[in-house]
């Protein structure tokens, strides 16, 4: 592959400020090119680039182009840069007005040196916002793609689509179905920004000269103009690969336009390293419906506030994941304490949680044409989540940070994909028995109703999920044993089951659908005992459907005893827990204590409402 960087432009508006600013603080920059001045990272503009893609593993060649009037400025660069001089191309240009336009100074490039390969393009004047730049990435993702690659941002809430060149992006090919050049107000929602950032394919070059014989005026020949011929004329396949960074041009804006955007993106690359990132999950109760999430059913969850697990990320030199002391042992007291240790918790602690999520992280970013920046980091968590609820919650928590750290936006990752993204760490990654549910309200928080229909499945990959009014709940309460059994266990061959057709199976998970719409109905009504009788009738049909062998001894005793106490009960999800619902509160403390001499331990629930404003208790602390 070719690398060809353009600084042919003529910067007149900014070198005749520089030229007349009469304080003094610009004299030294007098006559000096646009590429050539400061940037950001104590670095000349043009220097980023040039170490951006100085890699002989991935360019053949590195060309750059300039204009007459600067060509001495950029002979002594290449010189002291150990660049090529014999690489720098003049395209004789020595004003604004007899300017060839930048699809020119390319195609000049190409015809001059006969290049024929595929050719990587970038602007040399550009101010990056982040300086850990990731180019090999990009090219990794223009092979994956038939089609010319063009590079985008999110713009700033200050910037104005009006300015650029703006991209309409499929987000499910990234194929890019409209390009917009400077568009008016209204032309388009987008607020995707194309930056002078390109690969193009050697048999797509040809278009080039082709586009040239159309446009004969300097300013029509701009790369604006030649992609909404390309791409809304012409039609061909072109795609989008986004970068979560600024990025801004500096051809013809003015000194305090520089200024402005050099101190804020140096700004914010001075500010990041220094703060650490912490994001916490709460842990949750199935209220209604489950385990109907698998089979296409509909569900009710709630986030909870008396468990949680908390994952910090602080940037670093090398990627480090940071066991925990005590989910996570590596030293034990004797042979004896690591038998009884791995014989009550077992082999699997959270660190394989945080690898596992980083590495879908990656490969989702990779494939949905998301550059990630050469940034390291150490990831360390803490829980008083019980294990047996663990998981999906540091899973949640971890993907939360990566999101933060890396700019990835909603749009990038919308929240009901994130819930399935949670979910495939633990089915693809680590092979864990899981449905949806529970990924979906931590995504969600709060409340949720949930509709896993099998059409709405079939045809967006997700469900339904509607956010509910948490004010006034009753006093719903949380019981678990310290010893559960395992979620897998739990399902048992139900799945198979399902899937084969057995009626008692097909017909209990439509009830199970049945009754989460009634408990919708019964919480939006605020008809607790209607809510209670349904929690119990949750519990009686998936025992009927999985048997008392499989719910096993010990939640059945615990179903039992809340029952020897009017309570309502049933299975929040993982094995070894029950939530219940008692509306007498003498009886409610009565049965606490109960439980309590039993060897569980019970706890009223502090549900989580993401709407209201807990201090420091909240979810993200940043």
């Amino acid at each position: 592959m070719i690398c060809i960087l353009l600084v042919a432009g003529h910067g007149t508006v900014l070198e005749a400020q520089i030229k007349n600013d009469d304080t003094g603080l610009y004299s030294q920059l007098a006559g000096v090119p646009k590429a050539l001045l400061p940037g950001t990272g104590g670095k000349k503009i043009l220097d980023f680039w040039w170490e951006t893609v100085n890699m002989r593993q991935l360019f053949t060649e590195v060309y750059l182009v300039t204009n007459a009037d600067k060509y001495k400025h950029f002979e002594r660069w290449a010189t002291a840069n150990d660049f090529p001089v014999e690489n720098v191309i003049n395209d004789g240009s020595t004003t604004l007005e007899d300017r060839l336009g930048a699809v020119a100074d390319l195609e000049l490039a190409i015809r001059s040196r006969r290049l024929a390969d595929d050719v990587m393009v970038i602007a040399g004047d550009m101010l990056c916002a982040d300086q850990n730049f990731d180019v090999a990435q990009v090219i990794r993702f223009f092979r994956s793609e038939p089609g010319e690659l063009i590079i985008y941002y999110e713009l700033e809430e200050s910037e104005k689509s009006s300015s650029r060149g703006i991209v309409e992006v499929c987000r499910d090919t990234h194929r890019i179905n409209r390009f917009f050049e400077k568009p008016h107000e209204g032309q388009t929602t987008s607020r995707l920004a194309s930056v002078v950032f390109y690969c193009i394919q050697r048999d797509t070059l040809s278009s080039l000269s082709d586009f040239l014989l159309l446009q004969t005026r300097a300013k029509d020949r701009s790369f604006g103009r030649f992609w909404e011929w390309l791409i809304n004329e012409k039609q061909l396949d072109v795609f989008g690969m986004k970068l979560p960074t600024g990025f801004q041009l500096i051809g013809q804006v003015g000194l305090s336009d520089y200024t402005r955007w050099l101190t804020h993106y140096s700004t914010k690359q001075q500010g990041a390293p220094a703060k650490p990132i912490t994001c916490r999950s709460f842990a949750r109760v199935g209220l209604m419906g489950n385990p109907s999430d698998g089979f296409n059913g509909k569900t009710i969850a709630m986030s909870i506030c008396n468990f949680w697990a908390e994952v910090t990320l602080v940037e670093s030199q090398t990627l480090v994941l940071v066991p925990h002391p005590l989910n996570d042992p590596t030293e034990f007291g004797s042979l004896q304490d690591l038998f009884c240790i791995s014989r009550k918790e077992g082999y699997l602690g959270g660190l394989r949680l945080l690898q596992a999520t980083c590495k879908k992280f990656y490969q989702f970013c990779s494939n949905q044409g998301i550059a990630l920046t050469k940034q390291n980091f150490s990831l360390k968590y803490d829980t008083n989540i019980p294990r047996q609820v663990v998981r999906n919650a540091i899973v949640s928590a971890t993907l939360k940070c990566l999101m933060k750290f890396y700019n990835i936006t909603d749009n990038d990752l919308p929240k009901s994909i994130r819930a399935n993204f949670i979910l495939n760490v633990e089915t693809e990654e680590l092979f864990i028995t899981a449905g949806l549910q529970d990924r979906v309200v931590q995504v969600y928080e709060g409340l949720v109703y949930m509709d896993f229909g099998k059409k709405l499945m079939e045809e967006q990959g997700y469900g339904n999920y509607v956010s509910m009014d948490m004010s006034g709940l009753p006093p719903f309460w949380l019981a678990y044993l310290s010893d559960p059994s395992d979620s897998g266990r739990i399902h048992s061959n139900i799945r198979q089951r399902w899937l084969s057709g057995e009626p008692l199976v097909v017909e209990a998970m439509k009830t199970f659908a049945e009754l989460t719409d009634q408990a919708r109905a019964a919480l939006q009504d605020r008809d607790w005992r209607c809510l209670a009788e349904l929690m119990d009738q949750n519990f009686d049909l998936r025992r009927s459907v999985y048997t008392d062998a499989c719910l096993g001894p010990g939640n059945l005793r615990m179903v039992e005893l809340a029952r020897q106490f009017g309570s309502a009960v049933k299975l929040p999800g993982s094995g070894g827990a029950v939530v219940g619902l008692c509306l007498d509160g003498t009886r409610l403390v009565e049965m606490r204590a109960a439980f309590q001499e039993a060897g569980c331990v019970f706890c009223v629930i502090a549900p989580y409402d993401p709407s209201a404003d807990l201090g420091s208790v909240g979810r993200d602390h940043i």
